[in-house]
């Protein structure tokens, strides 16, 4: 099982324990004003806005915290700004890690991130050090109930995707990140709901992990998700089906 697709159905488990406390909508809320600080209020003509305001919607976020959000990003209502950093590092058995944060106190999140990596067996890095193993990727995930695999591959395949892949009970549709929102409206145009949709960064070369590096590698990253400030967390590592069982 790859780390990618692991990490994505922890994230999504994960994702409705966070909507019940706030912390998915307060990621989505300072993606929202980003993205609204730096390519302008205009959905229609800010894709990384259109692709947060979506996401927010997809969680049931109401229309007035979206709207403020992207308020507060323009400048027309006072907020906090954020900043967007990126950390790079390594964690056990050598898996590479990125970090994705959006801060208003740049001193905290550094210092939280390392000592994070540190007490759990993972080191920062320095700029560049991991960020070329990692390609940025769109990826949708379709119930293999909701439409014939044919039918789904013609609809996605004519919207710009790369490919589709049956993974477990979903469809797996990869497109690059500029036909990300295409492939996305076109589903939901004929009534398809994904199941989950991102633009994520996948390794191209995982580290095969198991046993207990495996289990401190994804204790790891659940650490680093959980913290204030993250926005994405990434790894380079892969788990055999059998191992994945073992640990569950």
């Amino acid at each position: 099982m790859s780390g990618h697709s692991k990490w994505a159905t922890i994230k999504r488990a994960k994702g409705k324990a966070d909507a019940a406390r706030g912390k998915l909508f307060n990621r989505l809320i300072r993606e929202i004003s980003i993205a609204a600080r730096m390519g302008g209020g205009d959905i229609t003509a800010n894709p990384r806005l259109r692709s947060a305001v979506t996401s927010a919607r997809a969680a049931n976020m109401p229309s007035k915290n979206i709207e403020t959000a992207i308020q507060k990003g323009t400048g027309q209502l006072e907020g906090v700004t954020y900043e967007e950093i990126t950390f790079e590092g390594y964690g056990p058995g050598g898996v590479a890690i990125m970090i994705e944060s959006m801060t208003d106190n740049r001193n905290r999140t550094v210092a939280e991130v390392r000592h994070a990596l540190s007490k759990h067996g993972g080191n920062l890095g320095q700029s560049n050090s991991v960020a070329w193993m990692f390609k940025s990727k769109g990826v949708i995930r379709v119930a293999k109930d909701q439409k014939p695999e044919d039918e789904l591959m013609e609809i996605a395949l004519e919207a710009g995707a790369e490919d589709m892949a049956l993974d477990g009970d979903e469809f797996e549709i990869s497109t690059d990140p500029e036909s990300f929102e295409s492939v996305r409206e076109a589903l939901t145009n004929v009534g398809i709901e994904p199941a989950s949709a991102e633009v994520t960064k996948i390794a191209e070369n995982p580290v095969k992990v198991e046993g207990d590096t495996a289990v401190k590698v994804l204790k790891l990253i659940d650490i680093l998700d959980e913290l204030d400030d993250t926005q994405n967390v990434y790894a380079a590592f892969d788990i055999d089906d059998e191992e994945m069982d073992k640990l569950r």
